[in-house]
């Protein structure tokens, strides 16, 4: 029987259209959106009291143990980055690839699949993408045909434990919350697994035949950028006048990175007094640079040569490089002017691309763009800038070496994780109880320091996961919850328990493809448990059906932040993914609905 719902419960789920739109905006970072619907829930509540509700309850998210495990989980898989714990897998990997690429192809969709069941996928997505890159570009083959389906394999295996992703957790404790028996860590692999080799055979035999044979393509398509010094000779206008007012002479498009004084080298404050002899170091464009000289009087040089028509600039030991903004680096929601980019590795950003396309506008500085998590900066510098860059473990770069940095903690990382999946499977302590502990070890033995262990964790994420926890307890004190699974219910009448558990299933596939899969999860959890209760099944297979369908993130690239990642390496397009996508969300929905109806019904 469908009752009607009371106005606090109206409100509740005109609320959850709203967030759910919300968090579908990319101009609407999804920490305000979040933090807005916590802000709105709890004022609302209080303006508008209900019976048992205190608006305080709403703030509980931040303190909930799938949030702590979640962030703790972040900081672990750092940790693996970090210290370059899986540099041995992915040396492997690139050793036999040249060797057997169709089966060597095989065995990095598995081994990622196996990885991301215990490890957040995305430090498996960085060890796993600047191999497959490599190997295709020295084996002259398209990274478009790998990537992708290296990506959806590490989705797949994550959902294969309650500690593959971050929606595991969330759907295992809002059930156990809601009075479930818990579920234990490798309750459901059998249906996961199933289903993952059924999807891990499609991405291997089929979905490379239904993308394009691109190729990575590093060939410039900007004007080189190069290293030169401009001399300031006795006649130069700015002789005695400021370093200041000749980069106002330019209108401030020069930028000086050095300035040398005879032996002494002087850092390019704007106070400095300009002397004859002075060598101002700047990296600019050919065309750039003799704008400069002209309009500073100065002899330009490239090293110690005299640049001129007999010796023009050249792009000797000049290569150019993809760099991929990765989670948790020191780029990751900053600035390169903020970041000190230019000054640290000597690289000049020629272009910077998110989601496979320019982002920039033409009033745009490329110093002063807010990066994110998968945009890719197209780099110029010496090939010792770029080989080191790779040592660093806070860039992702794309080209045709396999050079992963590993460092004496590596095995204290690997260990720490093995121990606290460890405590956790075996009921030792609650796996928010021995992922806490595990980070505090990687600080204390100084695996990560605390501002990459702050970085690590996704603000995104934090906030989503607690404006989705406040959101469903706000609907099922409310009796929303129940009003919309009495529509469900009303809406297969008369259907096989089979065919409701399919139905939610799907809708989860949807929503999840479309908003946060975190929110989708929370959403959809006290759904299947009513659907249960009303049924007087067993909840589990319809939780279940909510946390598989809550994962099958593969029908668009913003589904997950790892689609992103992959889209700006492997420069594929929106109609790319759902080409590729809705196949696997199908696969993977009619697998899902014959195993679980199968082992429970």
């Amino acid at each position: 029987m469908i009752t009607t719902p009371d106005p606090h419960a109206i409100a509740m789920m005109v609320l959850t259209l709203i967030a759910l739109m919300l968090f579908t905006r990319d101009r609407i970072p999804l920490e305000l959106s979040s933090l807005g619907l916590i802000a709105v829930l709890a004022t609302g509540f209080a303006l508008f009291p209900y019976p048992g509700v205190e608006p305080v309850d709403f703030f509980a998210g931040f303190a909930h143990e799938a949030l702590i495990a979640v962030c703790a989980l972040m900081v672990l898989g750092q940790g693996l980055v970090r210290t370059g714990a899986l540099e041995p897998v992915g040396r492997v990997l690139g050793r036999v690839w040249g060797r057997a690429p169709f089966l060597s192809f095989l065995a990095t969709l598995v081994i990622g699949a196996i990885l991301s069941a215990f490890v957040n996928n995305t430090p498996i997505v960085v060890l796993l993408l600047p191999i497959l890159v490599s190997v295709c570009l020295r084996t002259s083959s398209s990274p478009a045909g790998v990537l992708m389906p290296m990506g959806f394999a590490t989705l797949i295996g994550g959902m294969a434990t309650t500690v593959g992703t971050s929606t595991n957790l969330l759907v295992v404790s809002v059930a156990r919350d809601l009075g479930l028996k818990e579920i234990g860590m490798f309750d459901f692999v059998l249906p996961a697994a199933i289903a993952g080799g059924v999807a891990i055979v499609y991405l291997w035999l089929i979905a490379p035949r239904l993308l394009p044979a691109r190729p990575i393509d590093l060939d410039n398509p900007s004007p080189r950028v190069f290293e030169a010094r401009l001399q300031l000779e006795e006649a130069s206008p700015f002789i005695g006048r400021t370093l200041a007012d000749a980069i106002a002479a330019t209108d401030t498009e020069m930028s000086v990175t050095r300035i040398r004084r005879g032996e002494n080298f002087i850092m390019p404050l704007p106070d400095v007094v300009l002397r004859a002899g002075d060598r101002l170091r700047v990296n600019d464009t050919p065309s750039q640079l003799k704008h400069y000289e002209k309009i500073l009087g100065a002899h330009l040089y490239s090293g110690d040569r005299q640049v001129d028509e007999d010796h023009p600039l050249s792009a000797d030991n000049q290569i150019l490089a993809e760099i991929a903004v990765v989670q948790g680096s020191t780029l990751d929601r900053a600035n390169l002017k903020f970041a000190r980019f230019l000054d640290r590795y000597q690289l000049a950003v020629l272009a910077l691309h998110r989601a496979g396309r320019d982002i920039l506008d033409a009033k745009d500085e490329i110093q002063e763009v807010l990066l994110q998590p998968a945009d890719i900066l197209l780099v110029q510098g010496s090939r010792d800038q770029i080989a080191s860059l790779k040592q660093t473990t806070d860039f992702l770069v794309l080209d045709a070496s396999v050079d992963l940095p590993k460092n004496d903690k590596a095995f204290i990382a690997l260990a720490v994780l093995a121990g606290a999946i460890a405590l956790a499977a075996t009921g030792v302590l609650p796996i928010a109880v021995s992922a806490v502990a595990g980070a505090a070890v990687l600080l204390a033995t100084r695996c990560l320091n605390l501002g990459a262990a702050i970085r690590a964790i996704s603000p995104s994420v934090f906030f989503v996961v607690v404006a989705s926890l406040a959101l469903g307890h706000g609907l099922v004190v409310t009796g929303a919850i129940d009003y919309v699974t009495s529509l469900f219910l009303a809406s297969t009448e008369g259907a096989s328990p089979t065919v409701i558990l399919s139905a939610l299933m799907l809708l989860l596939a949807i929503l999840t493809n479309i908003v946060s899969n975190n929110a989708a999860a929370v959403i959809g959890t006290p759904i299947a448990v009513g659907i249960a209760v009303q049924l007087g099944l067993p909840p589990e297979p319809f939780v279940l059906a909510v946390l598989f369908g809550a994962n099958m993130s593969y029908a668009t690239p913003m589904a997950y932040n790892t689609n992103l990642l992959v889209m700006s390496a492997g420069n594929y397009t929106f109609a790319e993914f759902v080409k590729v996508g809705v196949p696997l969300t199908l696969l993977m929905w009619v697998t899902l609905t014959w195993v679980l109806s199968t082992l429970y019904f």
